[in-house]
């Protein structure tokens, strides 16, 4: 395998820089042919690298790209991969240093929007089964079942109906996602754990028209204003989360468990540093890495009301609206924490305004298990690629498919994903670096001839 990677590893490059090229945002309409271009080019890729029955699969929104590979036979594992070809909004692109859609390789890194989240590392896969086809060395040793989806960025809309309509199409004995990352280039890990999801719009309305605030300044309560008060509400002086039942149900770890989650590398002024911060924030009693992985969080995602143009504009506006999220830790459920934020906030509101919650995505967290053979299998690809076994780590993000494939197909998760932190996914100038790309071209083989070896 080393050698085709090797001969081959320009060419995987320059695909996976095409791919990118093409801008499939799925939140924005006028991206949409643009997604389904991706689609084409993927199902393309797939074919040409040896998938059977390839398809595009319709569904209500982006379509879902599927294809398999079943020649192992029917007494053979069967594993389903996962991922998705759409990409966050590139905006603020003033802010890139080369624009999202053009990619460049500067410093080993591959710089464009979605060369980490999802699109390069789904196109590891597409190029690991092409080399288990094509080198010569024992073939594709398991059953394989491709689902990549257009609609991760916007809450996965139709995954589940597709699921729910195809769930003797997707028979597996185990989901495979690289949508996650490692700890360090020369620290392997596996993400075991991934938080939830509330996500909610509110809209707080004052006055029936935007005011002159000379005229009306001091006499009428200030939408914008009354946001404000309500959102710095939401916290208290120890960072703790105000909304009343929220920690109800939150799995508290042992002693023993945050120590043995504190034997992961973690350098507090590396992370300081990384960002560009002076100091470090959130619950007291945590760890950075704890605050980040194994606690709940509450986070406004954009706020915007009244005039934000050039010069003056000396108004009292009509309206004020934020988008705000929670990240969500075993045992909560996004329908508990949407109910409960829901209700707090609106209770919240002060006289003269009132207010709109308007719930969009949520997602349920999820803890995966590292006594399964997949699992092993897993590690001991990362352990012979990258020379040291992998450290089991709990992530921050939220893959909400993970747990409604647990619920819908009955299979469990094993996330293989190869970015770094610092790769800036739904950020300016988000890139993967290299090396992450081509080691996770080399660790999926292994993974596959594991799982297809284990008792």
């Amino acid at each position: 395998m080393a050698a085709y990677l090797a001969a081959n590893q320009t060419r995987f490059l320059d695909e996976l820089m095409d791919w990118l090229r093409i801008p499939s945002v799925s939140a924005d309409p006028k991206f949409h042919a643009d997604v389904l271009r991706a689609a084409d080019y993927l199902k393309a890729r797939l074919e040409e690298a040896g998938v059977q029955n390839v398809e595009i699969c319709p569904t209500a929104g982006n379509p879902i790209v599927y294809g398999e590979y079943l020649a192992a036979g029917p007494g053979a594992k069967t594993v389903l991969v996962y991922g998705h070809y759409d990409v966050q909004p590139a905006d603020p692109y003033e802010l890139w240093n080369s624009p999202p859609f053009e990619p460049v390789i500067k410093d080993e890194k591959i710089y464009a929007r979605g060369a980490c989240d999802d699109k390069g590392q789904v196109y590891m896969h597409v190029k690991a089964f092409e080399m288990m086809m094509r080198d010569g060395q024992g073939g594709v040793p398991c059953n394989i079942k491709f689902m990549f989806e257009g609609e991760e960025e916007i809450g996965s809309n139709n995954l589940e109906i597709f699921v729910k309509a195809n769930k003797e199409k997707l028979k597996a004995d185990v989901i495979l996602i690289s949508d996650t990352g490692i700890l360090a280039n020369d620290v392997p890990s596996i993400e075991v754990g991934l938080r939830g999801l509330s996500y909610h719009e509110v809209t707080v309305t004052g006055p029936n028209r935007d005011l002159h605030s000379g005229l009306y300044g001091g006499a009428v309560q200030n939408p914008i204003n009354a946001l404000c008060e309500m959102i710095a509400s939401l916290h208290d002086e120890n960072g703790h989360i105000t909304i009343p039942g929220f920690y109800d149900n939150v799995d508290e770890l042992s002693a023993d468990e945050r120590a043995e989650m504190a034997k992961a590398p973690f350098s507090e002024e590396d992370f300081k540093q990384s960002i560009g911060l002076p100091d470090s924030y959130g619950e007291k009693g945590y760890s950075s890495m704890e605050r980040t992985s194994i606690r709940p969080t509450l986070d406004v995602n954009g706020i915007w009301g009244g005039y934000t143009g050039e010069g003056a504009k000396t108004v009292i506006a009509s309206q004020a609206h934020a988008k705000i999220s929670m990240r969500l830790v075993p045992h909560q459920t996004s329908a508990e924490i949407t109910e409960k934020f829901k209700r707090h906030f609106e209770s919240i509101a002060p006289q003269g305004v009132t207010v709109e919650v308007r719930p969009h995505h949520g997602g349920e967290p999820v803890v995966t298990p590292t006594n399964s053979i997949a699992y092993r299998a897993a590690a001991d690809a990362m352990e012979t690629t990258f020379g040291k076994r992998p450290v089991p780590t709990r992530g921050g993000g939220s893959i909400p498919i993970v747990a409604m494939f647990k619920s819908e197909l009955g299979l469990d998760t094993v996330l293989l994903g190869f970015g770094l932190d610092s790769d800036a996914i739904h950020s300016p100038n988000e890139h993967f670096g290299v090396f992450n790309f081509l080691k996770g071209i080399e660790t999926i083989p292994h993974f596959y001839r594991n799982y297809a070896a284990a008792q």
